[in-house]
């Protein structure tokens, strides 16, 4: 990647905020502590953790989260109105995000204004928000929409009065990686000095991409949610950007990634949303291996088949007893549920397992394997491993 993996890169996850916006997905409090107490203690280095305007609730969960202590800023999502920036300051946090249409489809037919307006509210909160000592982040609704000579101008503005970043919202993810970087790039010479984060959707499956393509053309921070939620189709999953940056381009964003799988079990469970086993990076199954060459590469050494190996995310490999396997793989098989068999009786049974997968449609568990193995070979000469 280039000068790119040279850089520090920053993960803001909105799991708390844009993962709970996912379509019928709400956290308790109880859940929003132990996910923020989760990211916080894998590295995770800003949460956006909540909505002071949508009330009392709202604003006790999020001052239960600050009063946590934890070494993750803390960041509230606000529209760039004074009365938001009010209700995220009673909540204690140091940190908003201001958001403002900047797509003339949404400036004209959502909030029916102009761009001068959208620029004269920008002044007006961004000014209240630094008066008062907060960090802040300018969102860009819809940024990806947008005329780049409008964004740069308003970035010129918030950088002038002090912001800490802008935030390139590709709301809709309706974006190539190619034309993400084009777009990217564009902001960061025209405005050089302020920081730019990539918030990226995933409605066409390209919202990882989207965000190293982002990270390619100067942005220094990408929002992410685990496992992926948000609305529509969801956002950026953390499990894979942050994979994806460390095994693809080199770059060490300091996040625990053996607590990946961890976490993303916590957030499956208070979003009644199950992680697919085959979910990348953190799917239960994703490796598991069946087909015979590949399972006899990976048996010699597992970085034939393997980017990355399970424990670094906090996963298992399994080697699966099916219509495809082979001969080392019925072997492995056998001593995964703690039965040793040599290599003539895993051609043996070779042909009685791949049979039995095919008629069942599915791989052979652990006690199908040992009944086959009793049946076919007589119980008398089992030899259970002493592991």
């Amino acid at each position: 990647m280039g000068d790119s993996a040279k850089k520090t890169v920053r993960i803001g996850d909105t799991t708390l905020r844009d993962g709970e916006q996912t379509a019928g997905v709400v956290f308790s409090a109880k859940e929003k502590v132990a996910i923020a107490r989760a990211l916080d203690a894998m590295g995770v280095h800003e949460l956006e953790c909540g909505i002071p305007a949508m009330g009392a609730e709202e604003r006790a969960s999020i001052r239960a989260l600050v009063n946590l202590g934890l070494n993750a800023r803390l960041i509230t999502w606000n529209r760039a109105l004074i009365p938001d920036i009010e209700a995220s300051l009673s909540c204690g946090v140091g940190a908003v995000d201001l958001s403002l249409s900047v797509s003339d489809i949404m400036i004209e037919n959502k909030i029916n204004k102009s761009r001068d307006w959208v620029k004269e509210q920008l002044k007006r909160s961004l000014g209240f928000a630094k008066d008062h000592g907060l960090y802040v982040c300018v969102g860009g609704e819809d940024a990806s929409r947008a005329d780049l000579g409008f964004l740069s101008e308003l970035m010129g503005i918030a950088h002038g009065l002090g912001a800490d970043r802008f935030r390139f919202c590709d709301t809709l993810g309706i974006l190539d990686p190619f034309a993400m970087y084009e777009k990217v790039a564009t902001l960061t010479a025209a405005v050089p000095g302020l920081e730019i984060e990539v918030h990226t959707h995933n409605d066409l499956g390209l919202a990882t991409a989207n965000a190293l393509a982002g990270i390619r053309g100067g942005a220094t921070y990408i929002s992410t949610t685990v496992n992926g939620l948000g609305e529509r189709a969801g956002n950026a999953a953390l499990e894979e950007v942050v994979m994806a940056l460390k095994v693809a381009c080199g770059i060490d964003v300091g996040v625990d990634t053996r607590k990946l799988s961890a976490v993303s079990r916590l957030v499956g469970k208070a979003s009644n949303r199950d992680v697919p086993a085959w979910k990348a990076v953190v799917g239960e199954r994703v490796f598991s291996h069946e087909s015979g060459l590949h399972t006899d590469g990976v048996l010699k050494n597992p970085a034939n088949y393997e980017g990355f190996p399970p424990e670094a995310v906090g996963l298992t490999r399994y080697i699966v007893a099916g219509k495809h396997s082979g001969t080392n793989g019925i072997v492995e098989s056998y001593r995964q549920i703690g039965i040793e068999v040599s290599r003539d009786e895993a051609q043996s049974l070779m042909a009685t397992v791949r049979a039995t997968a095919q008629r069942l449609k599915r791989p052979l568990g652990a006690e199908e394997l040992a009944n086959l193995y009793r049946r076919l070979l007589g119980s008398d000469t089992c030899r259970l491993s002493a592991a």
